[in-house]
């Protein structure tokens, strides 16, 4: 039985849309057992991908470099027999585990001159690879393969019993249609859509007898706090939950209205009607995989930037999406 070593993103999204590589990798090699190396946040996610065997602890903060112990946990992996390790990182420091596991086929992009610490280097074109997810998965097959033509989206599994308890602890076991909102992005202000256009949409859904909660992190908390004062009704849960709650909770959702963040990938991946906003990222470039899904964004002259914050100060690109347009967006998924 062949066995692969994946090294996994640092990012929510990104980790996500990784499964879209283990779905790849199954298909294309029945019987390999695929291990994940990652930051022990994802340990959650992993858990809900049944294409992973075992996430394995990153246990180095974003970052850093650690050398002695990437040293060390090289060395601990030696005896698991991997055939191949599968980079997604393009850093350095990701590939020196990999090395000094001694795996015999090291592969990913050539990233920060990783010559020698691979000994499989992709060369990255990106107009033929224009999305994150595509990069990821072309690292399944060999150099010159064409990418799939159909890409499997991901598809996270829940337990039924954990989203009981999840309901139960958070006040979410009422009956009744449910809005869930995910104001926050990790990368910086510039893709977040202002808190006063959530609460307004937050208003006027909890006018129509829905329940309305909002999600995040606990950098989060702050805009939690502020949509659910000017919105009353709706449950802030931003820094509440566990990651591992919020993914069950976010797959009892009846839609989703999220930033261009982790959670919007997380939302796509449990298949929830999902209205996705984008301001200074690209909709091309890091897309919902789901199929329910619809994107707002004004593609005004100045965006997709990528910058973490606005440099023109004005974040005309969400500040100008109304909460009128999401909500059309949002009735029109939920018609079809």
């Amino acid at each position: 039985m062949s066995r692969v070593l994946v090294v996994g993103p640092s990012w929510v999204g990104d980790m996500v849309m990784a499964q879209s590589l283990f779905k790849v990798l199954r298909a294309r090699r029945p019987g390999v057992t695929i291990d994940v190396l990652a930051p022990g946040w994802s340990l959650p996610l992993l858990e809900r991908m049944p294409e992973v065997a075992r996430g394995l602890t990153m246990a180095l903060g974003h970052g850093e470099l650690g050398l002695l112990r990437r040293y060390r946990l090289g060395r601990s992996l030696r005896a698991a027999g991997y055939e191949q390790a599968i980079l997604l990182p393009n850093s350095l420091k990701s590939a020196l585990a990999p090395f000094w596991a001694r795996i015999p086929r090291r592969t990913g992009w050539l990233g920060e001159q990783r010559y020698g610490l691979l000994n499989d280097i992709r060369r990255l074109d990106p107009k033929r690879l224009t999305m994150t997810v595509q990069r990821f998965v072309a690292l399944a097959g060999e150099r010159d393969d064409e990418p799939p033509a159909e890409i499997p989206p991901p598809a996270l599994r829940v337990d039924a019993e954990a989203v009981a308890r999840a309901r139960a602890r958070h006040g979410l076991d009422a009956d009744g249609p449910l809005l869930a909102l995910c104001p926050g992005a990790e990368y910086g202000p510039a893709k977040r859509w202002p808190e006063a256009h959530y609460a307004e949409l937050a208003r006027a859904y909890l006018g129509r007898g829905w329940r309305v909660a909002a999600f995040g992190s606990k950098k989060d908390q702050a805009v939690g706090a502020a949509i659910a004062a000017a919105a009353p009704g709706c449950l802030d849960l931003c820094g509440r939950t566990t990651l591992a709650e919020a993914i069950d909770l976010l797959s009892i959702a009846s839609a989703v209205v999220s930033n261009d963040s982790g959670l919007m990938h997380v939302a796509a991946a449990l298949q929830r009607p999902l209205v996705a906003l984008y301001g200074s990222s690209d909709p091309a470039f890091t897309p919902p995989l789901n199929q329910a899904h619809r994107i707002a964004t004004l593609g005004l002259p100045c965006s997709p930037c990528f910058q973490r914050e606005c440099p023109f100060g004005h974040l005309d690109c969400l500040a100008k999406l109304q909460p009128a347009r999401v909500e059309a967006l949002l009735e029109e998924l939920l018609a079809a």
